[in-house]
């Protein structure tokens, strides 16, 4: 059994869907999820299908020059086929804070993540008997004013090494250059502790609290020059009271810091998530 999902946006135009599903047909495919989008003000159509072949003889690559000849270049989409036999995979970089870092690993140990975890890189040794414990080889790499660009070198040079399909910064303080940006775009995923575009800088939840709010949440989006501006990709919320102190919302925070991250990462890593125009359109 081959399993392939097919992500495409275009202009928006008559029988787009039809052709489509008519040509997976031709091609003996089974389609078992299929869901589109159009936003109206961009005239942009959004589709993302899942498909099964069942004959031996199926190939991914020749089904992709396939497609390109017959559909793709027919309605100029912008496309891309991803077989279920590869899973991506995700560097994870990290700093000093680790309840993202656990979070990841125990669901990437329990088989919920659909991913690879090659290795973790930090700025700091601190972290590194969680990755031991786990069996995830751990690169420290620190990172100075004097040190950045080599730093990102080096970086870049495990990243290419090892294949890496996108990278999760689970709560790594340090900025991310262009080096690394134009390298990975819309493969770089943050969580930010804070409801954004609300209450950005370092330390939101005291930002929040001496406002009073009345609730407190987390973003997960993808990384741009633009700091904290990137697509966003998920967000929660949790409620808040004038009872909760600053360490209660930071508890608080945490919670959803996890939750938000993994949910992005998973929906990044299930081919879930398109980005168009510093917008996301998330499928089900």
């Amino acid at each position: 059994m081959n399993k392939i999902t097919i992500l495409i946006h275009c202009n928006d135009k008559p029988n787009i869907i039809a052709s489509v599903t008519n040509f997976i047909a031709q091609q003996n495919g089974n389609i078992v999820y299929i869901d589109q989008h159009v936003d109206r003000e961009q005239n942009i159509f959004f589709m993302r299908l899942e498909s099964e072949f069942t004959s031996e003889a199926f190939s991914t690559n020749a089904f992709k020059d396939a497609f390109k000849n017959v559909l793709a270049d027919n309605f100029d989409m912008k496309w891309r086929i991803y077989s279920s036999e590869k899973k991506p995979k995700m560097a994870l970089f990290i700093s000093k804070y680790d309840h993202c870092l656990y979070d990841l690993l125990g669901r990437y140990n329990s088989g919920e993540l659909n991913l690879e975890i090659p290795f973790i890189i930090s700025n700091h040794n601190t972290l590194k008997t969680i990755a031991d414990n786990f069996n995830i080889p751990f690169y420290h790499i620190p990172v100075t004013k004097d040190t950045k660009a080599k730093a990102e070198d080096d970086q870049l040079k495990l990243l290419e090494e090892h294949n890496i399909d996108f990278i999760v910064l689970a709560r790594y303080m340090q900025i991310v250059s262009a080096k690394l940006i134009d390298k990975y775009t819309n493969k770089i995923i943050n969580i930010h502790h804070s409801f954004l575009p609300a209450f950005v800088g370092a330390k939101p939840y005291h930002s929040a609290y001496k406002r009073g709010v009345k609730i407190i949440g987390a973003t997960s989006h993808y990384v741009t020059e633009e700091l904290d501006a990137g697509p966003i990709i998920e967000q929660d919320v949790t409620r808040v009271t004038h009872a909760h102190s600053i360490p209660d919302l930071i508890a608080k925070g945490r919670d959803l810091e996890k939750i938000v991250l993994a949910n992005a990462v998973k929906l990044h890593a299930d081919r879930k998530v398109m980005v168009y125009n510093n917008k996301t359109v998330i499928f089900s």
